[in-house]
Parts: structure tokens; sequence; C-alpha cells
């Protein structure tokens, strides 16, 4: 039985994406930073017959949570198999570059960029004990330099300073990691869900979460001939996914 993390699972894409990997019989430790959100999620999924998946309290934003989740993890298996960076949040308004506040960038980055390293760093040592470790870094093609370069992209008016440049800086850090662990078994990916309707985003998005979890489930189950290093967007790319950073 292989065995995963995915962090902010309590709800929207990252607890699509935590039944997703339950139903197809990997063990899925379920991060919320509100332990009793956690253990409704894990709820929810045991009354459709999820029994391989448990709450672990996981603010990413907080070094002694992610200590605590790591040591009690380590206390239950060996190994992780998989982990899934999918906690972040948006940041606020105004996103503008000249009206956004320090406060702001500093918030968005500790949970977007700082968490994911954070919960990186913390079970990397686990991950290594796994035949085919697997890391991906839930990102958005929002955070596409070449897009947001270009006024024919769909999305070139969809400014945020904030939020984009911290996605465009764990981009970065998935580049940066996946070139480190090159030669292991490790495969390390950045993957849009698609614009999809949550909470996170007022329930604008035209995407359901099935679909967004598919994505992210995809390269978190691929073998080791698939890819590592690389940025992921059906939506931009139905072909192969792959976008340019």
């Amino acid at each position: 039985m292989k065995f995963a993390l995915v962090t902010g699972a309590n709800k929207s894409i990252g607890f699509e994406v935590a039944q997703q990997l339950a139903q197809k019989g990997v063990y899925v430790y379920l991060g919320s930073r509100n332990m009793e959100n956690g253990i409704e999620a894990v709820g929810k999924l045991k009354e459709k017959g999820l029994n391989n998946v448990e709450a672990i309290q996981l603010d990413i934003t907080d070094d002694g949570s992610v200590i605590k989740a790591r040591k009690e993890i380590g206390k239950k298996t060996k190994a992780l198999d998989i982990l899934i960076n999918n906690a972040g949040i948006y940041g606020g308004y105004p996103q503008t570059a000249l009206d956004s506040t320090i406060d702001q960038f500093k918030a968005t980055y500790d949970a977007n960029v700082y968490g994911a390293v954070r919960v990186t760093q913390a079970f990397i040592d686990l991950l290594r004990n796994s035949s085919a470790p697997r890391i991906v870094n839930v990102s958005s093609s929002q955070g596409s330099i070449t897009f947001h370069s270009d006024p024919n992209y769909k999305y070139y008016d969809y400014k945020g300073a904030v939020y984009l440049s911290s996605k465009s800086a764990l981009n970065m850090y998935t580049v940066v990691l996946a070139y480190e662990l090159k030669n292991t078994n490790f495969k390390i990916n950045a993957v849009c869900p698609g614009y999809t309707k949550t909470d996170f985003n007022g329930h604008r998005g035209p995407g359901t979460v099935k679909d967004a979890g598919k994505r992210v489930v995809k390269y978190a189950l691929i073998d080791n001939d698939g890819p590592t290093g690389k940025f992921f967007s059906e939506e931009n790319n139905p072909e192969t996914g792959e976008i340019p950073w």
C-alpha cells in the first residue's frame, strides 16, 4: 500500500484529491489546519466506505505544527510515497503591484511558497524511504510568466501581483527541487488543477473539483518513466498538458 500526505485536504480540491487517492487504494493522511474540520472530512470519506484515511493536524505556516505532523506520521509509517502540497491562500485584495501591502505578500508567500518548502523539507526523509516518491506542488497557470507576458493569453487581463508571483516562486522551487533530485526515483511536478469552482475563488470557476482532483492525482501516481520538473495545465493544453513557465 502506498502512503500519501495531502495538505489543505479538509475541503475543496484537497479533499477531492484525498478521496480519489483513497479510492485507488492509497492510505491518505489528510492534513488540516483545524483538526475538527479534518476529522469531519475523514468522517465523510468513511461514510463512503473509504477507511484508508486519517486526519493530521497540519498548519503549513507553523514550524511546530509541521514538525509535530512529521513525528506523528513517522510513528505510523517508515515511508511516504506521495506528497501533495495543496494548501494555499489567494492573499486578499487589492492585488495590484502598487497597492498590495507588504503584509499581503508576506502572508501569501508564507502559505503558498514557504509552506510547501516547510512541508517538503520536513518529510523528505520519509519520501526518500519510498521506492517511487512523488511530489506534486499544486500551482496555477496564472503563475506562468510566459502566459502573462502574452497579450493573447485568455487570462492576460486577470493580473494579481501577490497570488500570481507566489505561484511563480513555487514553480521555481519545483524546478530546483526536481533538479536536485534528478538522479533519484523522485518525480516532482507543478500541476494546475484548472479554474475550479471552489470557496477559494467565490465559486466562480467553471471547472469541477472532480476534474481538478483527477489532474493532480494523475501526476501523484505516474510511473518511473513519467516526467519530472515540469509544469502541467490540462485546461490550457489538453493534448500534452505541459505549459511554459
